[in-house]
């Protein structure tokens, strides 16, 4: 069977193609080594459970690897200590016996678990869990690993923090009993989140059950070489003669290594883009790649679903992330701030120099077209003014960037000079976001560059019809960040090997010159427009 690039469930190597786990694991291998008990907690769609199925087959020549996962645990499982208790012997056992362990005692204490608690039933409980637990590691000639996925299925049930409690006690006596070599928690939340979901208020502040846990540093995005390696992979398969550099650097510009969004936009380009080009070869271009984004960005997946409905949960964090893509303002990344920490935690954002900012373009642009879908916003009049003459703007199929700039600086100059600085430094950059999306909706993709922590300046890259479009857009602050502005365009153009910019500038100045000018500086070419 021919292997292909897989967005759902578990990956596997004789089917699907993927980064090579082998660091990672040889990272995770080190923790297990040392004994410690640790959580794997990363956003969804990071390749945990991926992660976790590799482990158990990288760990099982030194040890026993029990694998389970809470999600099979139905609420029944843990409405209490007896419920939990046996649900969780059971699945042990199991686990156990799945593996090829040596006959004997160690076989003796797991059916003898499996019998204590059916025969115990609604009176089985954790000490009794524990007591069988410590006899099978006694019994075992292999140090037994545990590994328990999901963890957030049990995120609002006490039986789950009661049961921390005890494998705290448990790893604490490890220098005087048999108990677990080591134990890894997979979830998106971390045991400390847990706590804080299902405490009462006043007890907010007491100590974590899990705050044995060594701390996992371990990086599960992907590199560039990452990506690349996978490619590698492909294209000895295909043959397709793409610059394996060119689009590995591409997926990860776009992505920053998110695993989910690197294998999909692999996927699309794979399975949709080939389809609507003549070859599987043009799929794999700058071209098939930007169409890719396009498709992924528009589509409707649980990701975006998640993300999109994490910010309406937490208004604060929604504020931070529109000032940050529309107005460019600055907060400070403090996990100190529970919204941040949790922002963190979900993938949403990430630190670029000590401030808060979109984990990547793909979150920043998915996170803008929401924004910008808004009914109130597109009730506005710039809206309707781009939508109702955006046929001007293309010329035999290619769109003509200047005149976009000239006709909203006639627009906005019309519709909104007259309501101040104020209203234009914080709406300038999002309107003219909101002009440009009908005029390219569809046929074109435009990725914001900006997240970094300057404050003053974003970067628009607009493909269209397999050309691109640098814009800069800007508040004036001098001649001299007007100065580092074009430098900074210019940059870009080189990057992209563009021979044109496009620079826009919102302007207070009373004196200044509002419209079009064309700078040569070289062989490149700057078009300034000033609002």
């Amino acid at each position: 069977m021919a292997k292909v690039f897989n967005t759902t469930a578990v990956c596997i190597p004789d089917e699907h193609y993927m980064v090579n786990l082998d660091r990672r694991l040889e990272e995770i291998k080190k923790m297990v080594d040392g004994r410690k008990y640790f959580t794997i907690n990363r956003a969804r769609q990071y390749g945990k459970t991926t992660t976790i199925h590799a482990l158990r087959r990288y760990l099982k020549r030194d040890y026993y690897v029990v694998s389970m996962d809470f999600q099979t645990f139905g609420n029944a499982e843990f409405k209490d200590e007896a419920a939990f208790s046996l649900a969780f012997a059971e699945t042990f056992a199991d686990a156990m016996k799945d593996l090829e362990i040596s006959g004997g005692k160690l076989k003796e204490a797991v059916e003898c678990l499996e019998e204590q608690a059916g025969s115990m039933n609604a009176h089985f409980s954790l000490r009794n869990l524990f007591r069988h637990l410590k006899i099978i590691c006694k019994a075992s000639d292999k140090p037994i690993v545990l590994i328990i996925d999901e963890v957030d299925s049990a995120a609002n049930n006490q039986v789950f923090l009661d049961f921390l409690a005890q494998l705290r006690a448990y790893y604490m006596e490890r220098a005087e009993q048999p108990v677990f070599w080591s134990v890894i928690l997979a979830g998106v939340y971390d045991v400390r989140n847990l706590q804080l979901k299902i405490r009462p208020e006043e007890e907010h502040k007491v100590n974590s059950p899990w705050n044995i846990a060594a701390e996992f540093k371990v990086d599960m995005s992907f590199s560039k070489e990452d990506i690349a390696g996978m490619l590698k992979e492909y294209e000895a398969d295909h043959h397709t003669g793409m610059d394996i550099d060119e689009i590995a650097g591409l997926i990860y510009d776009q992505t920053s290594g998110y695993p989910f969004l690197v294998s999909r936009l692999c996927q699309i380009m794979d399975e949709d883009v080939s389809r609507n080009r003549q070859s599987q070869r043009e799929a794999w271009t700058l071209d098939g790649f930007m169409e890719a984004s396009s498709i992924l960005t528009s589509e409707k997946n649980t990701l975006f679903d998640s993300l999109i409905g994490k910010i309406m949960t937490y208004p604060k964090l929604n504020r931070i992330l529109q000032n940050k893509i529309f107005k460019g303002e600055t907060v400070s990344y403090n996990t100190s701030t529970q919204e941040i920490d949790l922002a963190a935690m979900f993938g949403i954002i990430k630190n670029a120099g000590g401030v808060v900012v979109p984990a990547n373009k793909i979150f920043a642009k998915v996170l803008t077209d929401y924004y910008l879908s808004q009914d109130e916003i597109k009730s506005l009049e710039i809206y309707k003014v781009s939508s109702r003459d955006k046929n001007q703007f293309i010329e035999n199929g290619k769109l003509n960037m200047k005149l976009v700039l000239e006709k909203f600086i006639e627009a906005f100059t019309d519709l909104y000079a007259h309501k101040g600085r104020t209203f234009i430094e914080e709406e300038g950059k999002k309107y003219f976001l909101l002009f440009l999306r009908p005029i390219i909706n569809a046929t074109g993709f435009y990725s914001l560059e900006a997240v970094t922590g300057n404050n003053t300046r974003t970067d628009v890259i607009v493909y269209y019809h397999e050309e691109l479009y640098i814009i800069e857009t800007k508040i004036w602050h001098g001649q001299k960040a007007n100065e580092e502005a074009e430098e900074q365009l210019l940059s870009y153009m080189k990057s992209y090997r563009q021979d044109k910019g496009y620079l826009l500038t919102f302007n207070f100045n009373k004196t200044k010159t509002q419209g079009i000018r064309e700078i040569a500086v070289g062989k490149k070419t700057l078009i300034e427009a000033v609002v």
